[in-house]
């Protein structure tokens, strides 16, 4: 190892950038400490220094600003198609996101990490297009949801016919419903 010196926020912006990189690309469990260590040519007792633990490190590497769009400049009913085509990119792009998916599939902890990413930025980029601001958590837990099951089936379980799909084709399918969930009228109750 090539010892670099570098300041202390350097070193651990370079981590950072390391560890991203590490968890797109081999996941979290196939991730060593000592493996990011070596890439940043840095001792693997400073990163367990600068981040604590391995989830500690995991944990702010998969922090995320989805950098939504302003969805009130989008043109009337473009909304829905507007937000997926964000996300294909997103998906298509940032192996991190790939990674803290591919995690809170089985971890609580990195679970509550997307919950809150989606909670807080995609419900407050929402707001202003419902009809009813109030309801823009549900229309954003709805959307959201519609948006990690194409991630899911596309990115981490592989489906044949979804991998298969151009980016602009699930654009085409999906947006219409996710258009629905943030700007259409309420589901009226079913008569019992």
């Amino acid at each position: 190892m090539t010892d670099v010196r570098r300041s202390g926020a350097e070193s651990r912006e370079r981590i950072l950038a390391v560890a991203r990189e590490h968890f797109a690309r081999q996941g979290y469990d196939r991730t060593t400490i000592r493996a990011i260590a070596a890439e940043a040519q840095i001792d693997p007792s400073m990163v367990m220094r600068y981040f604590g633990t391995k989830e500690d490190l995991f944990t702010l590497a998969a922090s995320i600003d989805l950098a939504l769009p302003d969805l009130t400049s989008a043109p009337t009913g473009e909304v829905g198609r507007t937000m997926v085509r964000h996300f294909m990119k997103m998906w298509d792009s940032d192996g991190t996101l790939m990674a803290l998916l591919r995690r809170a599939a089985t971890d609580p902890g990195a679970a509550e990490q997307m919950r809150t990413i989606f909670a807080t930025q995609v419900a407050v980029a929402v707001a202003p297009v419902c009809p009813d601001p109030s309801q823009a958590p549900r229309r954003a837990a709805l959307a959201g949801a519609q948006l990690i099951g194409i991630a899911l089936g596309r990115y981490v379980l592989d489906l044949p016919p979804i991998v298969e799909m151009d980016a602009e084709e699930i654009v085409d399918w999906v947006a219409p419903t996710v258009e629905r969930y943030l700007t259409g009228p309420l589901p009226k109750p079913a008569d019992d």
